[in-house]
């Protein structure tokens, strides 16, 4: 088992004193949205070994047999299928959606034979894979999520007069939903017909004509982003609050935002965002669309299985699965055979390896479990998240 030394991405809409608090540094002032546990090389982790510290990915291809196992090479090559985080937003991340996996093929390989740099500010599919993910809220954390029923959105347009509101009424008046929010996301997101100026009309009057418990979303979003048609498109999504413990799973497709709060996130291993709003980073309204999943769906809650001492989000993809072990006493043993990566929130616990392997994990420290380390059992007295290789089927994006 190695302990792992982890990046911090300082995006604007990062909390300034969530993530330090968990590393028990000091804050420096400046935004801290995203603490990575992984080998995605964007902010790869370090793995300390008796030899010394190297990149995660070192570390891998030195072993990966030994590292990842026979069963995660055979799924998904010489790579570690997934990536954890801790996520801490003091103001809202961008609205947008995953590609799935067929997509982020045909994307990659399209920008690859185009020639555009990986790093280009315009490039939409960074790599070959698809990105579901899971949040798991740590304290209230607000969300917008996946789309709600556009008869709802469309009461919510009642008494407006302009001219955004009332083509969008006509829009969401489509007695076929997915044909409704079709056209009203496209419609916002399309810059001839829903220019700043038609968006900053709308806005203002929503603050004193606008109803339902979108309200204050749409607002606070518009007086962040002037003129978005991204805080309109807010109308169409599900609210979401959720509570310590409580958590969604975001599949291919979900139009999403996240608004504020601290979470831990695990997902596929891949940086594939296409934005629809509430950025200055690129958007491209055509790609985004051909991505967006328009069905109305429940919220995506997902709840965990009980197994040995382990509540285990087990979201049925491939690439991960995310079990809790506390709050409170831990007492229970994780399975060998893959790799794993598990983080202290709280308190600390001992871990002791089939391999002979032990270690002990304070607050805010994190570890790395080859597959060869085999089962391990974990006591202590806290909270921790184990991120891990998941159950779906045999399918593998790249």
């Amino acid at each position: 088992m190695h302990r792992l030394i982890n990046r911090i991405r300082p995006y604007p809409w990062g909390a300034r004193t969530a993530i330090p608090r968990l590393l028990g540094v000091e804050p420096d002032g400046r935004p801290q949205a995203e603490l990575w546990l992984g080998a995605h090389p964007g902010a790869p982790s370090t793995v300390v070994t008796p030899d010394g510290a190297f990149p995660f990915a070192d570390v891998i291809a030195a072993a990966p047999a030994d590292m990842l196992g026979e069963a995660t090479v055979s799924r998904f090559g010489e790579r570690l299928p997934f990536l954890l985080k801790v996520l801490a937003a003091e103001a809202p991340l961008s609205l947008q959606v995953h590609p799935d996996a067929e997509r982020a093929r045909a994307g990659f390989a399209a920008e690859e034979a185009a020639g555009i740099p990986v790093t280009a500010p315009h490039r939409n599919y960074r790599d070959p894979f698809h990105k579901p993910e899971l949040v798991l809220a740590l304290e209230p954390f607000e969300a917008l999520c996946g789309f709600r029923d556009p008869a709802a959105a469309r009461a919510d347009l009642e008494g407006l007069g302009g001219d955004l509101a009332e083509v969008l009424r006509r829009d969401l008046a489509d007695p076929d939903p997915h044909r409704a929010l079709r056209a009203a996301l496209t419609r916002l997101l399309s810059r001839e017909s829903a220019c700043e100026r038609d968006v900053g009309a709308f806005v203002a009057e929503w603050k004193t004509g606008g109803t339902g418990a979108h309200h204050d979303t749409v607002v606070e979003l518009a007086e962040r982003y002037p003129g978005d048609p991204g805080a309109v498109a807010a109308l169409l999504l599900n609210r979401v609050s959720l509570r310590p413990g409580e958590a969604l799973f975001l599949p291919a497709g979900n139009v999403h935002a996240y608004l504020r709060g601290t979470a831990v996130e695990v997902m596929a291993s891949s940086d594939n965002v296409l934005r629809a709003g509430l950025t200055g980073k690129h958007v491209d309204t055509a790609e985004l669309l051909s991505v967006v999943d328009f069905s109305v769906l429940p919220i995506p809650y997902t709840g965990p299985v009980e197994v040995d001492g382990r509540a285990e989000f087990r979201p049925g993809v491939p690439e991960f699965a995310l079990a809790t072990l506390g709050p409170g006493p831990v007492e229970t043993r994780l399975p060998g055979g893959a790799p794993a990566i598990a983080l202290a929130l709280e308190g600390g616990a001992d871990l002791v390896a089939e391999s002979g392997d032990a270690l002990s994990l304070a607050r805010g420290e994190s570890v790395f479990v080859p597959a060869r380390a085999g089962h391990v059992k974990v006591r202590g007295e806290g909270h921790l998240v184990v991120a891990t290789v998941g159950h779906g089927p045999e399918v593998v994006g790249g």
